[in-house]
């Protein structure tokens, strides 16, 4: 019988990164959990408790910014006004360029 999803959470790299860690230390990881800390450890750029200081951050700094976003931008560290662009692409509203700047200015203070 298949197993039932009884939650969702959208999670930071970083988190996923640390949980996958854990885990393998208490025993063997499945293929695709070792593919996923593989792929964790090489683009988690930020520490995860970092990384939940930052989304708090952003979401409180710019209020079109949702959790789902904060992630994304905590996971890929944007660059240029385009990268951010990019990650708001299929939202319903666009993002002042204002709060574009203010995002990298957030962006800066948590980058490596």
């Amino acid at each position: 019988m298949p197993k039932k999803v009884l939650t969702e959470k959208i999670t930071p790299l970083s988190e996923v990164k640390e949980i996958l860690e854990s885990r393998s230390k208490e025993g063997e990881l499945k293929y695709e959990q070792r593919l996923t800390l593989d792929y964790a450890s090489k683009f988690a750029k930020i520490k995860s408790g970092k990384a939940e200081k930052f989304i708090k951050e952003l979401m409180e700094a710019v209020d079109k910014v949702k959790e789902r976003q904060a992630i994304k931008i905590a996971d890929l560290l944007p660059v240029t006004p385009d990268d951010v662009r990019v990650i708001f692409a299929k939202e319903r509203f666009s993002l002042t360029e204002n709060e574009i700047k203010k995002i990298l200015e957030i962006v800066d203070k948590y980058r490596p």
